[in-house]
């Protein structure tokens, strides 16, 4: 059976999250979409290796970052122990994009400029707390990385262009988180988790088909 068939799970998973907030099922969202990853593993060897463990360790990481933001009512460091674990995570994104590629320096400089700027002008005045302010600039910095590395990809165009729109859609997120947040601006709330679902959705994807694309290179299917 063809593994892509099996992101309708998570996909249901995102649908009654996103119909009932309820914390298991967004939790399952990242959770079932490692659980993929690690099924495309134990079925395929050529499929084993550091840097989709680093994917699967992201989504595990993205559910420890789920747990804190949606238990954070009354308890104070939630939100930037939330903020750690959603780095971490995309350190392990950052990890799968070296593996199959290199940073691209004109995209890190382009998203540097407009982050940076951003978080200068409107974030830092309305982040009072210190530890906060400290969170949210390493998030933004790592977030750029990851993001440029992403476009770095050596992949086939599909697998890329899947993996890109992952990531993009995890910072375009984050930016939304940030406007309601920070800036108090919550207009476009409502499209904040339907883009952090589709993100874990494109990441799988991508990584599945760089394992067929693999497989077709090398004669197996």
């Amino acid at each position: 059976m063809n593994l892509l068939v099996l992101l309708v799970l998570p996909g249901a998973a995102a649908g009654l999250a996103l119909w009932t907030g309820h914390l298991p099922f967004k939790l399952a969202v990242p959770g079932l979409c490692a659980l993929i990853l690690v099924e495309a593993m134990r079925r395929d060897a050529a499929a084993r290796g550091a840097a989709i463990w680093a994917v699967v360790a992201a989504f595990g990481m993205s559910m420890v970052g789920d747990y804190f933001l949606s238990s954070r009512r009354g308890h104070s460091h939630y939100f930037e122990a939330g903020i750690a674990a959603f780095l971490v995570a995309h350190l392990g994104y950052l990890r799968y994009s070296l593996a199959h590629g290199r940073l691209d320096w004109r995209a890190l400089g382009l998203l540097l400029t407009v982050f940076v700027a951003y978080f200068g002008l409107a974030l830092a005045p309305a982040i009072e707390s210190r530890v906060l302010w400290a969170a949210v600039l390493a998030y933004l910095a790592v977030s750029c990385v990851g993001l440029a590395a992403a476009v770095g990809l050596e992949q086939p165009g599909r697998v890329k262009g899947l993996y890109v729109a992952g990531i993009a859609l995890i910072v375009f997120s984050d930016t939304l988180i940030s406007f309601s947040e920070f800036l108090r601006w919550r207009e476009l709330n409502a499209w904040i988790l339907p883009t952090y679902y589709l993100a874990h959705l494109c990441i799988t994807a991508a990584v599945l088909l760089a394992r067929i694309d693999h497989r077709l290179c090398a004669g197996q299917l």
